[in-house]
């Protein structure tokens, strides 16, 4: 490293490869899932930011060319999202969920001016939010859907206590899908303590003071809860009106 930055050479080369195959064959030896998939993660990452950074300057040169990139990540999201998920059909309502906790957090920052309007300010700010939303969003729809088939058993009973069928869906995948606030939840509370993330040490890399580099830190982690309760709470309720659905959970519900 040089004056902080982290430098690019065959040594970090190497380093990056050391540790994907290291990944890959943890997770191919411990039977934790296929470890090609670490690879080609990895790869994917590697030939996509070489892309951006390619491109980023331009980008960042004209704002009409910045609000389309922004919504490019958005769309890319959303896909992403909504194949993790396992419904691609839905995906107009997977893009809903996310976009509901990342329209209302952008427009606050944007608009009292707490982020400038500057390409450079708005598409990492914008990166950050969109990825925790789509993350909160995976993850509250995939334990949302799983629960309705493993517990449908007790979706039938509640349905026999009176209950309606998206409020007896709700009581059967709401507790689950709410757990995937867990990994923002922690960040938040172990910053500083346990965690430097990645927008305060991008900050003080680029040369600005702690005290700055806290703040931007405070803003993203408070900006991605905010987004991902949201996002986790529009696609739980997307769930059980059966607007994200899987074709073995819809069977499920309509028996």
């Amino acid at each position: 490293m040089t004056d902080g930055a982290i430098a690019f050479g065959p040594v970090l080369a190497v380093v990056l490869a050391v540790l994907a195959i290291f990944g890959a064959a943890v997770v191919r030896f411990g039977q934790l899932g296929q470890g090609r998939a670490v690879l080609f993660a990895a790869a994917r990452a590697v030939v996509q930011l070489a892309a951006v950074s390619l491109v980023i300057v331009g980008i960042l040169k004209s704002g009409w060319l910045t609000g389309g990139f922004v919504l490019l990540m958005f769309a890319i999201a959303a896909i992403t999202s909504a194949r993790r998920i396992g419904v691609a059909k839905d995906l107009a309502w997977v893009a809903l969920a996310i976009a509901s906790g990342v329209v209302p957090v952008l427009t606050l920052v944007l608009a009292t001016g707490v982020v400038p309007w500057r390409p450079i300010a708005i598409v990492p700010i914008a990166g950050i939010v969109i990825g925790g939303a789509m993350s909160a969003t995976s993850q509250a729809a995939r334990r949302a859907l799983d629960e309705l088939v493993s517990r449908h058993g007790e979706y039938e009973a509640a349905l026999a206590l009176g209950f309606l069928r998206r409020p007896a869906a709700l009581e059967i995948c709401r507790p689950s899908a709410g757990q995937a606030l867990i990994p923002a939840l922690d960040q938040t509370r172990t910053v500083g303590l346990v965690t430097l993330p990645g927008a305060y040490v991008g900050v003080l890399l680029g040369g600005a003071g702690p005290v700055q580099a806290g703040v931007t830190q405070v803003l993203v982690l408070i900006g991605l809860l905010a987004a991902e309760a949201v996002a986790v709470l529009v696609a739980v309720h997307l769930v059980a009106a059966g607007r994200i659905s899987r074709k073995a959970t819809e069977d499920a519900t309509c028996r």
